[in-house]
């Protein structure tokens, strides 16, 4: 491979992060775009190809491969398990991207897997084996590196424990449109019941600074953190890895959300792994993406 910088395209559901990067992982340059997902899929690929073109144009390089990370199963011909973003199962990325930059090596993959190898190429999982990347946002998800591979599944979905049960009831989860998990711990069900709550809008990060004082908040996260250990811990029983690394936006409030995780593992685990926080934060999914264009 030569020189000449790897290209990084992050669709995420609010923003679209791209970037120029070293074969080291060291991002050179970055540019951060809306995603404006009203207005559907497709203008969102075609300013973020603008976008990645006019970068390259102004450092005055071409890229040696391109990598391109998605919410969702992302699979060449379509994304499964897609985000809110009208028209994104149809997509075919790897198509969109190759029609303007022919003769490119091309690599698209799922934003959490990529953020994993990432963080076992360059940051805190960095020799662990097996590996947990336990990405907690807007979204949950999971990824396993085994051998520093990623465990990808019969179907591109292993790891994707938003959709886990919370209980005996859960009669359907998926089938009925439902991400048991995800939707009680994520950031945006936390957010909603923060809101509701406390009877103004407000993000899961502004609930866990808010448990601090306020004793309805302090409850909100006590439970969501009850019920998401156990989960955690359910996967380090699966899975006996070496380390877990925790990212995503919910990392932020790492003062409350590892020592609850670190309490569940250290007691419901036999050989409870090392839970350490992710290094790479607002650029984990690009870097991600740098990370499969270079061969994962």
């Amino acid at each position: 491979m030569s020189s000449e910088p790897i290209l990084g395209i992050d669709f995420g559901g609010t923003k679209v992060a791209l970037g120029l990067a070293d074969h080291d992982g060291n991002l050179l340059a970055t540019r951060r775009l809306d995603t404006d997902a009203q207005a559907g899929a497709e203008q969102v690929v075609v300013r973020a190809l603008a976008g990645a073109r006019s970068l390259l144009t102004e450092a005055g390089a071409s890229p040696a491969a391109i990598g391109v990370v998605s919410p969702g199963i992302v699979l060449p011909e379509e994304i499964l398990l897609a985000p809110n973003v009208p028209g994104w199962e149809q997509l075919h990325l790897a198509e969109l991207v190759a029609a303007e930059f022919p003769d490119v090596p091309i690599s698209v993959g799922t934003d959490a897997k990529a953020a994993a190898l990432a963080e076992w190429r360059w940051g805190a999982l960095e020799g662990a084996d097996p590996a947990v990347f336990l990405s907690l946002g807007t979204g949950i998800a999971a990824a396993v590196l085994v051998g520093g591979r990623l465990l990808t599944g019969a179907n591109g979905a292993a790891g994707e424990i938003g959709y886990n049960l919370l209980s005996p009831q859960d009669t359907e989860g998926f089938a009925s449109g439902a991400a048991p998990l995800e939707e009680a711990v994520g950031g945006r069900g936390l957010g909603g019941r923060a809101s509701e709550l406390l009877g103004r809008p407000v993000t899961a990060g502004e609930l866990f600074a808010l448990a601090k004082e306020n004793v309805e908040a302090k409850e909100l996260v006590t439970a969501a953190l009850d019920e998401l250990s156990m989960h955690v811990a359910n996967l380090a029983i699966a899975l006996d890895p070496q380390r877990i690394a925790v990212g995503g936006g919910l990392v932020r409030s790492a003062d409350v959300l590892l020592p609850a995780l670190a309490d569940r593992l250290a007691h419901a685990v036999p050989f409870p792994p090392e839970l350490v926080s992710a290094r790479f934060d607002q650029d984990a999914a690009l870097l991600g993406a740098v990370a499969l264009a270079l061969g994962g």
